[in-house]
């Protein structure tokens, strides 16, 4: 088919009115979107708004200068627009707005800006890296601002100190003890911003009811009673996998507590059970695993509750605390071939915890009950017996009992199941309560010390167990993190291979390992 001159004069006719129509669509349009906002002066190549109700919320991307000063609506444009992202070159000036937060993509693109001032604001902090695209600045202007000195924005006193734009002497303005201190000094004067935290290592799959951690040979076991296997279970500790392993299982008649003794470089566990009385197992190193050394003869224990190890002078006694109505808390002693009952203490008053530690130069063992309260009996070196020396009064219905040291002041952590959970301080002549926990089915106040950070976790049965960390400035223990486990036992320290844990016993649930790790919040 051909066409005529007078169809393709027509056509050509209709194409120039769509071009023009298209053209003149796009022009409409660029003068919607560069439309000066009432309030502001804006020329082909700035833009300047000067207490202006109205300020543009697109900017054309060939301007050479933008300035938005004393403008009560650009702290909600900053804090939610990118809009600056479309500059190539301008020279920016965000002054005098009340803005205190900004988005940390506002400057993302702007590779040749070269001047960029956010004075008079009121930034207290500014999002990491919002200043990574700024390759061509050469002056930053960030005077008038509150900025506060903390870790989360040590990346900008760093950037500071480290940049080549010129930048205007900015000051922090809190907290306190920072308050007038130049930004670009703070890397050098202010305080470490390395934190710590416990992050999940390691899940166990199995229930237990306590756990202890030795070293026999240069490697590391674990313990732990699992009541409702009847067993023992033993743990080794991988170092190249940095987990535990299984190594041996000690089966008994419904265990309640496993505890190791090293005598002369052997390695024993005593288990204690509800039936049958207490047996003792010894390493057999022809057959790498455990086998059954010694039954322990236990007339007068009822109902075995806790597993004290601990050695006075060179003898090695351990402890079996019995939390029944007519059973008696016994010790035990090494006699060179096997443990024997050498001491009675503590009768029908259902104890449920003890320690063992040093005061003042002298062995003690504080036994905590249900029934009375704590007392603590002293080591007397004439009669090689334990005598009834005090008690601490007003603590009623303790669980359990752990001695601990921080800058060498002795401190015991008594745990309530219901109740307020205590620390209590020694003071040279007895020991005064120095801070209270409430609880709420807590088992245990562990104290956990790793490096110089010491920790008190205060376990739970119905909610999240809770970790306090020591503030050395107030000389107390301050809420830290909480951590889940489904009724735990126990919380059990390990550090090795540079590298620390912490093992939490669940009654119910699956055995926890966690890890104690360090985090640098200046990065």
């Amino acid at each position: 088919m051909h066409l005529t001159n007078d169809k393709l004069s027509n056509i050509r006719k209709c194409l120039l009115v769509t071009l023009l129509f298209i053209c003149s669509f796009q022009l409409s349009r660029s003068k919607r979107i560069f439309k000066c906002p009432s309030g502001c002066t804006c020329t082909t190549d700035s833009i300047i708004c000067v207490g202006s109700s109205l300020i543009p919320r697109t900017i054309p991307s060939d301007i050479n200068s933008l300035s938005i000063v004393n403008c009560m609506n650009a702290a909600s444009l900053f804090y939610k627009c990118t809009c600056l992202s479309a500059l190539k070159k301008a020279n920016t000036f965000i002054e005098g707005n009340k803005i205190e937060e900004i988005n940390k993509y506002a400057f993302r693109g702007l590779r040749d800006v070269t001047h960029l001032s956010l004075a008079n604001n009121n930034l207290k902090t500014l999002p990491r890296g919002l200043f990574s695209d700024l390759r061509s600045l050469i002056e930053l202007d960030l005077r008038g601002n509150m900025f506060h000195c903390d870790c989360e924005s040590m990346w900008l006193m760093l950037w500071l100190k480290r940049s080549n734009a010129t930048t205007s002497d900015v000051y922090c303005a809190s907290p306190s003890g920072m308050k007038g201190v130049p930004l670009k000094d703070v890397p050098e004067k202010h305080s470490k911003c390395v934190s710590t935290d416990f992050v999940q290592h390691q899940i166990v799959n199995t229930q237990s009811m306590s756990a202890d951690i030795f070293s026999h040979k240069d490697d590391i076991y674990v313990a732990m009673a699992v009541p409702n296997s009847d067993s023992c279970i033993i743990m080794e500790w991988d170092h190249i996998e940095t987990k535990f392993r299984p190594f041996d299982n000690i089966t008994g008649r419904s265990v309640v507590g496993c505890r190791s003794v090293l005598i002369n470089e052997q390695a024993f566990v005593i288990v204690s059970q509800l039936f049958d009385g207490s047996l003792v197992y010894k390493y057999d190193q022809a057959q790498n695993k455990f086998t059954k050394f010694q039954a322990v003869e236990m007339l007068n224990v009822s109902k075995p509750n806790d597993i004290e190890v601990f050695q006075i002078g060179g003898d090695w006694f351990f402890l079996i605390v019995d939390s029944s109505k007519a059973g008696m808390t016994t010790l035990f002693k090494w006699n060179g071939t096997g443990f024997y009952s050498y001491q009675f203490l503590h009768e029908w008053f259902r104890d449920t915890d003890a320690e063992f530690f040093d005061l003042d130069g002298k062995s003690v063992l504080i036994l905590v009950s249900r029934s009375q309260v704590p007392v603590i009996y002293q080591w007397n070196k004439s009669t090689q017996k334990f005598v009834l020396h005090d008690e601490i009064a007003n603590m009623d219905d303790i669980v359990s009992v752990k001695a601990f040291r921080i800058n060498d002041v002795l401190y015991l952590a008594l745990a309530c199941y219901i109740g307020d959970s205590k620390v209590m301080k020694w003071t040279g002549k007895h020991f005064e309560e120095v801070q209270g926990f409430p609880s709420r089915g807590a088992t245990v106040l562990q104290p956990i010390k790793f490096k110089d950070q010491h920790y008190l976790i205060l376990s739970s049965d119905y909610s999240f167990s809770q970790i306090f960390r020591w503030d050395e400035e107030n000389q107390n223990f301050i809420k830290f993190r909480d951590v889940y486990v489904q009724w735990p036992r126990s919380f059990t320290a390990l550090s090795t291979d540079q590298r620390d844990f912490v093992l939490a016993t669940s009654f119910k649930g699956k055995t926890m390992v966690f890890e104690h790790i360090s985090v640098d919040y200046s990065k």
